[in-house]
């Protein structure tokens, strides 16, 4: 990766010799080995690890996590996006630790990977991992590609929703959902 960066840099017209580029091509593939694509290093059970047994009157209500910061990569042009997201499941055998859930939104968010698929492989990874009935992810991000390309809108956010089971067959259960998240995305 590291002579792929400095090809790259080379090939853009730019002087390897600079001090301030001198350095670069290690920099950025130690970056994009350990925190932008570190993700493909681990599977959805991995990073949920240890489950716990379900409380016995907690079937049917939704378990909820807001605001979680995550960053991905877009793999149309490899630019950035960032944003928040919020994850909900209901349990059904057993559930996990919270911080769980955010090492599972960054095992698939540090991959090149679509906003749009980000949210269903989440939503999909939870229904399947934890057996829940009812999961959904729901991302609300800035992306470089339309802020700094072609229309340059600086101000846009995107949005995206995936949910599976319950919540995605039952409307009245995605307004608890987004009744409990303040109908804000």
């Amino acid at each position: 990766m590291q002579a792929a960066v400095a090809a790259f840099l080379r090939a853009s017209g730019l002087n390897l010799r600079d001090p301030n580029l001198r350095e670069t091509p290690q920099r950025v593939a130690d970056a994009w080995a350990s925190e932008f694509l570190d993700g493909y290093l681990r599977t959805p059970r991995e990073v949920l690890g240890e489950t716990y047994p379900a409380p016995e009157n907690g079937g049917g209500e939704l378990v909820l996590v807001t605001d979680l910061q995550f960053h991905s990569t877009c793999p149309h042009h490899l630019l950035p996006y960032e944003g928040r997201a919020h994850l909900a499941y209901m349990p059904s055998k057993r559930v996990v630790g919270f911080g769980r859930l955010a090492a599972l939104l960054d095992c698939f968010a540090h991959r090149l990977i679509l906003q749009e698929e980000l949210a269903r492989r989440v939503a999909s990874a939870l229904a399947e991992e934890l057996e829940s009935p009812a999961t959904a992810c729901i991302l609300d991000a800035r992306q470089a590609c339309l802020r700094l390309r072609g229309h340059r809108q600086p101000s846009a956010r995107t949005h995206v929703e995936a949910y599976e089971g319950r919540l995605r067959r039952s409307s009245a259960l995605r307004k608890e959902l987004w009744a409990r998240l303040g109908g804000r995305p």
